[in-house]
């Protein structure tokens, strides 16, 4: 083993152990997202209930009326307050969005030497979940809501570790080692953040499974979204990912997608614009 690779370990291991005794903080679901999800488990809840918890997130309700007036629900007339907001996308949807929307609150840090990252480590999720969301619709079995928020929470694996680098000298000195470590361990701290959350399995498993090119399933999943969104949108950057050659991963076969970029219309990269702008608001 190299002595990257060796560091690398041990660095896992440590970040395990801070866990453990809670000296490093998890990313802790925003408290808005708590609130809805606790309340929107209950089948008999009122709109009205639902609509005060988001309300007092103002950031948050109004993009949730954003959401419900985009020409992608396709409303024939505008809402213009939480309850119409919610009667529009129902229950579930608005749940899923809300948390997806409030994610963006834990993409940020009062460090400097982290918030860039981190910022950009958002703008990267929010245009991978407007992808996702884009092919879910195509998909009769997958939930645009829950794909949307599989693109938003992919690396949220990586915020632990970026935070256990901002006291390690040697990691804030050398980006290219940072970046090694994140690529190493950002997918199973995030599958152990989303089991944390207790997310349902099939978003648990998307930090590490949309990874897997070539990993063969009964039928397309969040996963496979996650995947193909990122190829699409690593195409023409330096990324290693823009090397791939998207006819060997298995997810677009499962997806009935095709397996070159200039074969989607034009309708495919509107619907994936408007989703990031409400997404990135």
């Amino acid at each position: 083993m190299s002595s990257n690779g060796q560091f690398i370990q041990q660095v896992r291991a440590d970040l395990l152990l801070a866990i453990e005794r809670d000296a490093v903080s998890l990313p802790t679901l925003p408290e808005v997202a708590l609130e809805i999800r606790s309340a929107a488990s209950d089948p008999d809840v009122d709109i009205s209930v639902l609509a005060a918890i988001i309300e007092h997130d103002s950031s948050i309700a109004a993009r949730l009326i954003r959401v419900a007036n985009s020409s992608l629900l396709r409303g024939l007339d505008p809402t213009y307050d939480v309850k119409g907001a919610i009667s529009r996308i129902g229950l579930s949807y608005t749940s899923t969005m809300v948390t997806t929307l409030a994610m963006q609150q834990i993409f940020l840090s009062s460090a400097d030497a982290l918030n860039k990252r981190m910022r950009a480590m958002w703008v990267h999720s929010a245009d991978v979940a407007a992808i996702c969301h884009t092919l879910a619709c195509g998909q009769r079995h997958l939930k645009p809501e829950l794909a949307t928020l599989a693109g938003v929470i992919h690396q949220i694996g990586a915020l632990p570790i970026l935070s256990y680098a901002l006291d390690r000298a040697e990691l804030r000195a050398d980006a290219g080692l940072l970046d090694q470590l994140l690529v190493a361990l950002t997918p199973e701290m995030g599958r152990f953040i989303l089991a944390s959350w207790e997310f349902p399995e099939e978003l648990v498993m998307v930090p590490q499974a949309h990874l897997d090119f070539s990993r063969h399933v009964e039928r397309a999943d969040y996963a496979d979204l996650v995947t193909v969104a990122n190829l699409h949108n690593y195409l023409g950057s330096n990324h290693p990912f823009a090397q791939v050659e998207w006819a060997g991963v298995s997810a677009f076969e499962r997806l009935g997608l095709p397996v070159n970029p200039g074969e989607m219309d034009d309708s495919y990269y509107q619907q994936i614009e408007q989703m990031q702008e409400l997404l990135r608001a």
